[in-house]
């Protein structure tokens, strides 16, 4: 999921460069939504792997 996350924020990053600043807001949008879904996912992970020791 984070590799999705760091797809979107580079297609961000390349649209924005090229100007295509509807494309790159959306993209960046996405790509935090992505990275928000990891972070709690992992804290979960690591929560629960805490719990089970």
């Amino acid at each position: 999921m984070l590799r999705w996350a760091v797809i979107f924020f580079i297609v961000a990053i390349i649209a924005a460069v090229f100007g295509f600043g509807g494309i790159a807001a959306g993209a960046v949008s996405i790509a935090r939504i992505l990275f928000f879904i990891f972070v709690v996912l992992f804290l979960i992970s690591l929560i629960s792997g805490l719990v089970r020791r």
